[in-house]
This record gives C-alpha cells, structure tokens and sequence, in this order.
C-alpha cells in the first residue's frame, strides 16, 4: 500500500491529461507526455529535463530550435509532468530505458541529446549504452560529476518511514520553495514555481521523487562520465557560475572525465543557464548543433 500524501488529490487519468499540451504514447514502464515539433527533415535534438521539473523548463530552447530548423522532442521523465507514476525502482536503468523507448517509437535515429542537470546522468548514461543513437552531445550543468549535496529535508527523505513523513508533512512546500534556488533572478521565481506546483496534485509524484532519491540518481555517475568521454563524442557544456544546485566547482570533475568538450560558464546565472539567459546560451547551441 503507498503511503497517503493528502495534498496528491487527482489521478493522471485521460481527463486530466486532456488539459495539457503536447501527445502520449504508451511505452514499456508507462505513458510518457511528450512533444516533438519541427520539420521532418530537421536534426533530431532530444531534451532530457532533470530531477523534478518537467518538460516547460525547456520552452524557450524548444521553440528556438524548432524555430532554427531541427526536429525536437521534449518529453516528461516518468513520474514527473503528465508521464504516468508507477510504483517501480526510479532508477538510472529506468530513466535510460525510457528515452531508447521513446526514439525506437518516435523513430529517431542519430540524435543530439541535450541533458539538463539529472538529465546529464541519463543522456551520458545513455550514450555510453548506445552510442550509435547519439550524434552530438550537450550537458547543462550535469548531475553526478560529484554526489549532489543534498537540503536537511532531502536528506531526511531518503530513510525509510521517516523519508515519508518528512515528505508528507513538509515535502510540497519545501519542494517549491527549494526549486527557487535554481535561479539567479528572483523576478523569475513565482512563475516558476507557478508551472511547478501543476504536477504535485497528481498521485505518485512524491513516491516517484522518493524512489530517484533511493536509487542512487543524485549520487556520483563520474565514472559514465569518463567511459563517455572516451567515446569522443562532440560535446558542449554549460554552466551558471551562480548555480547553488550543482555547484560551478563541479564543472572541473566534468571537464576532467570529458576533457575533449567545450566549455562555457555563463554569469549572473544560476542552475537552468538556457533557461535564464536564453539570449546568450541559444547561439553558441545553435552554432555548436549546425556544425
């Protein structure tokens, strides 16, 4: 029996995904909530968003590239967004398993994958798994270079029963207020979190966030980081030198394991730089991606 989380009122039925935007499609561990727009012909550019937030995090990227030519796919990880909410393991084989499900259904071959935080473990992850697939790698600001460090409240989630209390009793609100931390410019925040809030009514959402937690997603992935870069995959990263999420001193373990891609840290910016400084991120990814 899962455990009651009383502010989670509403299933993600056919009713309640009739109010959003985007398509569905049933895949291995559920149904995944995804859109994929641009013209037929374009590259394939495919975004993986990260921990908790779900796909609007790349509006502004999306309609750039879609706008700039490329065929690109975003969709909601499972158990974020409007992606169904299983009682399963949340896990890196999960998360990779999903997106190879996605791009076999879609038919997507020789993609350029762009991973945003915990997103970066699991296209890095997946490239190592099937580099046949990718053509092209970005990674904005990437989870498990190191092991995330983690808020008093998180860490106090990731201990049985207690996990479930803690997030029970002070999880949605400590959730919202935490995800403002990921941007520099706090006139952003309340729309932000605005978005962020629509997902938490839906049952399964924390038990999904919970189960990342336990399953080793915030925890070191250094080593796919090194195998992948062996591969030599063109690769860019960016990196807001503001970011409080996944530090900007992470970003030397990175280059380490990767040394081969290139760079940038971009100012005044915190943990989402394509997010919060779209003017300046958006034509290096165009140039690097039209190479």
């Amino acid at each position: 029996m899962s455990f009651p989380y009383f502010d989670e009122t509403k299933i993600l039925d056919e009713t309640a995904r009739q109010t959003a935007h985007g398509s569905f499609i049933p895949l291995t561990d559920g149904v995944t909530h995804y859109q994929l727009s641009g013209p037929q012909d374009g590259a394939p550019v495919v975004l993986v968003h990260g921990f908790s937030v779900p796909y609007f995090i790349f509006d502004n990227t999306f309609d750039f590239l879609v706008n700039s030519g490329f065929r690109v796919l975003r969709y909601d990880l499972i158990g974020r967004g409007y992606s169904d909410k299983p009682n399963v393991n949340y896990d890196i084989h999960l998360f990779v398993r999903q997106l190879k499900d996605l791009l076999d259904a879609l038919r997507l071959k020789q993609d350029n994958l762009i991973g945003l935080s915990m997103g970066g473990a699991i296209t890095t992850s997946f490239v190592c798994e099937y580099p046949g697939y990718v053509r092209k790698q970005v990674l904005i600001a990437p989870a498990g270079a190191r092991r995330v460090s983690l808020a008093w409240f998180l860490k106090a989630m990731k201990l049985p029963i207690l996990g479930e209390l803690a997030l029970g009793l002070f999880g949605s609100v400590s959730m919202v207020k935490a995800i403002a931390s990921d941007l520099f410019d706090p006139e952003s925040v309340e729309h932000f979190q605005s978005q962020y809030k629509i997902q938490m009514q839906f049952k399964g959402f924390k038990r999904a966030i919970l189960s990342t937690m336990r399953n080793g997603m915030l925890d070191s992935f250094y080593e796919t980081y090194t195998r992948a870069g062996k591969l030599q995959k063109p690769t860019l990263l960016f990196w807001g030198i503001n970011d409080k999420t996944v530090p900007f001193e992470y970003s030397r373990s990175v280059m380490q394991a990767m040394p081969h891609a290139e760079f940038h840290a971009i100012e005044n910016c915190g943990h989402i730089p394509h997010y919060e400084k779209p003017e300046v991120v958006n034509p290096i990814l165009l140039d690097f991606l039209s190479r």
